[in-house]
């Protein structure tokens, strides 16, 4: 794993040299095929995970290709990627993920299997802090500054770390004995990351569809927004006050028989409409 960090941080990312020769593609290209490798081994000891890993480093990738101009211009790219992938590795969000809630085989080699073991018992910052400086082989200040910590904070997480690792397998107490141990585990597992133009590929369409996500989703608050101007009331409008029971009222009168003196008018009335007197009308002269 050791050796497969100085290419990638000298040979491969001697962008003074060749920046005026290769194509952004070209470049891009160039940091992958040297960095990728050593990156997939060391997430796996961040993760434990094979597919896990894989997909971190491809999507650190990924972003590298999207903000190409910054990482090209960045005194250490190989060193921007690796941040991003370790970033993506232990994400806490992967634990909502379903494919990542069952456990992937172990490593067949038992002393493997304990290594691997104790480091995810670490803390997060601890696992990351003993893989950069055991595993990776950066200086204390290098790992305090990629860790985002003070180098007294870096060193009481490796010292720990180194601890917790020793509790349970004494056999690798010795720095450096720990040292070669993890970059065997890191190497007995065949990990692989897809090609440069596929990572390329993915990482375009990824941008392609956020912006265009981001587009509807900004026309969708201006239609909305849009609407509610066009709608909403000019002026004040009063509510309507609730109904209320009226009082006082008299109940409706229930219809019943007719009585004596009811019928006789009611007689009265209907011969007087049939056999009254002729109703006055106008004479022509």
């Amino acid at each position: 794993m050791t050796e497969s960090r100085r290419p990638c941080e000298s040979g491969a990312l001697t962008q003074d040299q060749g920046a005026h020769t290769l194509t952004p593609a070209q470049a891009f290209d160039a940091l992958y095929a040297f960095c990728a490798p050593a990156l997939v081994r060391q997430t796996y000891l961040l993760t434990g995970r094979r597919e896990l890993a894989r997909e971190a480093v491809e999507r650190a990738f990924q972003l590298a290709w999207q903000r190409w101009p910054e990482v090209a211009r960045d005194r250490d790219p190989a060193g921007w990627v690796r941040s991003m992938a370790y970033e993506c590795a232990l994400s806490p969000w992967h634990r909502l993920r379903p494919r990542h809630r069952s456990p992937e085989p172990p490593p067949g080699d038992p002393a493997d299997r304990a290594l691997l073991h104790v480091l995810q018992e670490l803390p997060p910052s601890y696992r990351r802090t003993l893989v950069l400086y055991d595993g990776v082989g950066l200086d204390l200040p290098e790992t305090a500054a990629e860790t985002e910590a003070s180098t007294p904070a870096a060193a009481n997480r490796l010292t720990h770390a180194r601890a917790a690792v020793a509790a349970r397998v004494p056999e690798l107490a010795d720095p450096a004995a720990l040292h070669r141990r993890l970059a065997e585990l890191a190497a007995t597992e065949h990990l692989r990351a897809a090609g440069p133009p596929t990572v390329r590929t993915c990482g375009e369409r990824r941008s392609l569809f956020w912006t265009r996500t981001a587009i509807a989703f900004t026309v969708a608050i201006i239609g909305a927004t849009a609407l509610t101007l066009r709608t909403a009331p000019t002026r004040y409008e009063p509510p309507i006050a609730p109904a209320q029971a009226v009082e006082g009222v008299p109940p409706p009168p229930v219809l019943g028989p007719l009585s004596r003196e009811a019928l006789a008018l009611r007689a009265k009335l209907h011969t007087s409409a049939a056999n009254g007197p002729e109703r006055v009308a106008p004479e022509p002269r």
